[in-house]
């Protein structure tokens, strides 16, 4: 019998290293919305304690640029999650899961399609971890589809983050996103842009499975 986690329930959604940044995961508490057969919703709430890596000198990874982001040295830093809140979705058996964004004032601004591979989890350690496929959807509230960091994943294969087969899956991933966003199946179907995070929910403290890693980070926040 398949156990889930309750609604409510804190768990650390994590993005795995790779490479020689294996140890340096990204780790964002979250509060579980939905847990079943089709999936689980989590919830990013504003203010948020989170570990992420950075570049050595303190600045994103990305501001590295496309290719020198998947080879330059990191650090982990103690942060927070400064952005309006984020609802995630990640159906069972899919390469990716659906962000829900919204602007400051409440307005709902699109899906965030972010392609990566299917959730394991570890439900007595409360924590779903994932690696990230870099390549991104955005979907905006009238359907429409822009592609997001193709330069990114090409830099990703120039660097040896990824191969050429493995970033063709990538791509043959993010079309399958499509059909279904195209054929508005869950969890695009589900109407989650309408949900509100319930006003007795607490901010989750600062991630707790990374101990080692949590130390350096806090040397370096």
């Amino acid at each position: 019998m398949t156990e889930y986690w309750e609604p409510g329930t804190t768990i650390e959604w994590v993005y795995e290293g790779r490479g020689k940044h294996a140890d340096l995961p990204n780790v964002r508490p979250m509060t579980v919305v939905r847990d079943d057969a089709d999936g689980l919703v989590a919830w990013l709430a504003p203010g948020t304690p989170l570990l992420k890596p950075v570049l050595a000198d303190g600045r994103e990874t990305r501001d590295a640029g496309p290719i020198a982001m998947f080879t330059a040295d990191r650090v982990l830093k103690l942060d927070v999650w400064r952005g309006t809140g984020i609802l995630k979705a990640s159906p069972v058996g899919k390469p990716w899961s659906v962000w829900y964004f919204w602007d400051a004032d409440g307005t709902f601004s699109g899906w965030y399609v972010n392609l990566e591979r299917e959730h394991v989890r570890d439900l007595a350690g409360r924590r779903t971890s994932t690696v990230d496929h870099v390549l991104d959807l955005w979907i905006n509230p009238d359907r429409s589809i822009e592609w997001k960091d193709e330069d990114e994943l090409d830099g990703a294969v120039t660097a040896g983050r990824h191969t050429p087969a493995e970033a063709e899956q990538i791509v043959a991933d993010a079309w399958a996103a499509i059909r279904d966003v195209e054929a508005w199946v869950a969890p695009f179907s589900e109407d989650w842009q309408e949900w509100v995070a319930p006003v007795g929910w607490r901010v989750p403290g600062a991630p707790t499975t990374h101990q080692p890693a949590l130390i350096a980070a806090e040397l370096h926040s």
